[in-house]
């Protein structure tokens, strides 16, 4: 009886050990869960610039939301454009994008923070047929408010680099 008593409290840390390693295994998965939820969310915001689907804009983008257009920020410049919520959404309503396509898209995140980056191949109407075709590289913010990710925040921090093979 002695014998197993011993061995009953010499597995206790390995008890605890296995309980806080699971708590941590749930963590990374429920980040990973997370980071998923964004990426998706981010590719249905931008098929809803491209189909001008402003309902969908309207519900995940936040009141303060700004759109940071071009790099020259980067080198203390003023940005080609910056668009709050409102302007942005004429952009939308006016089908201005005909395309939006995501590669080399990463996700890290910050508990009810995630910020995106990667790039973009966008074609748009209405612009110079040589600017029409063009690429950026972007960071994204997202917050989550009330159970749902927001959209926040968009900024250029590469581009636009023009022409059909951007």
């Amino acid at each position: 009886m002695k014998g197993m008593a011993s061995r009953a409290l010499a597995s206790i840390p390995l008890l605890l050990a296995a309980a806080c390693f699971g708590a941590e295994i749930t963590d990374s998965e429920a980040a990973r869960g997370a980071a998923a939820e964004v990426l998706q969310l981010e590719r249905q915001i931008g098929a809803a610039i491209v189909n001008g689907d402003v309902a969908f804009y309207d519900r995940v983008t936040a009141d303060d939301f700004v759109m940071t257009h071009s790099d020259r920020w980067t080198t203390g410049a003023k940005p080609l454009l910056v668009d709050d919520k409102a302007s942005f959404r004429k952009r939308i309503e006016n089908r201005s994008y005909v395309s939006m396509d995501f590669d080399s898209v990463k996700v890290e995140m910050h508990g009810d923070v995630a910020i995106t980056y990667g790039r973009y191949v966008s074609n748009m109407r209405g612009v110079a047929p040589d600017r029409a075709w063009f690429s950026v590289w972007y960071e994204k913010v997202y917050a989550r408010r009330n159970g749902q990710w927001t959209y926040l925040s968009h900024r250029t921090v590469h581009g636009a680099t023009y022409g059909p093979d951007a």
